[in-house]
């Protein structure tokens, strides 16, 4: 909770309360239905928290801004991401049922208006969106056959609509099929040996009508 605090200094006072909720709703939820590792939960603030918002490092989203998290699990980058952008909406899918229970709970438990949860294809999801985010759920390739047709087409960023998608190791081959993609590496802002291979990849996507 500290490095949040120390990365982003701007936290209000409700946005910090609901980080520091996080723990103790995720281990009660974990204990009912397994959505992070016994090993991760020990971990959740650098594993999964501070790495969801490594999104946030290499984009803030804008007031209205709206936000497609596939294969969210246990709700990330989603959740974290819902409180640090509470004027920004987010729609949370996975197709597997009680994870997104889980989700729907930690929402509703720290009262995050901005967050919707369904379990759901991202193949069959309705709309249009100016980023779609995620966590390493399948390779590259794959991920934009499943997205490539929900992407906005008037971008309000500093980068163009498209994927911001976290993931590690050597993209090389997983990207080579799309040039405009650019890696970040997160061990550029974080520090913990966690963040040395981790990065954000953004691609962006042209709409089709």
């Amino acid at each position: 909770m500290q490095e949040i605090l120390k990365q982003f200094p701007n936290l209000t006072p409700v946005q910090i309360e609901q980080f520091e909720k996080l723990q103790a709703l995720y281990e009660d939820w974990n204990s009912k239905i397994n959505v992070i590792s016994r090993k991760d939960i020990d971990e959740l603030y650098t594993r999964h928290i501070l790495h969801s918002l490594g999104i946030a490092k290499i984009q803030q989203f804008e007031k209205g801004t709206y936000i497609l998290d596939v294969g969210t699990g246990g709700g990330f980058p989603g959740i974290p991401l819902a409180i640090l952008f509470p004027e920004t909406r987010f729609y949370l899918i996975d197709v597997i049922a009680k994870k997104i229970k889980v989700v729907n709970e930690v929402a509703n438990a720290l009262d995050l208006k901005n967050v919707k949860a369904e379990q759901m294809r991202a193949e069959n999801v309705k709309g249009d969106f100016d980023f779609i985010v995620s966590r390493a759920v399948t390779n590259m390739p794959d991920f934009v056959s499943w997205i490539k047709d929900k992407i906005k087409k008037q971008s309000k960023h500093e980068l163009k609509n498209g994927i911001l998608y976290l993931k590690g190791g050597d993209l090389t081959e997983e990207l080579k099929d799309f040039p405009k993609a650019t890696e970040y590496n997160l061990s550029d802002y974080f520090k913990e040996d966690f963040f040395e291979t981790k990065k954000v990849v953004h691609l962006p996507l042209k709409f089709k009508a």
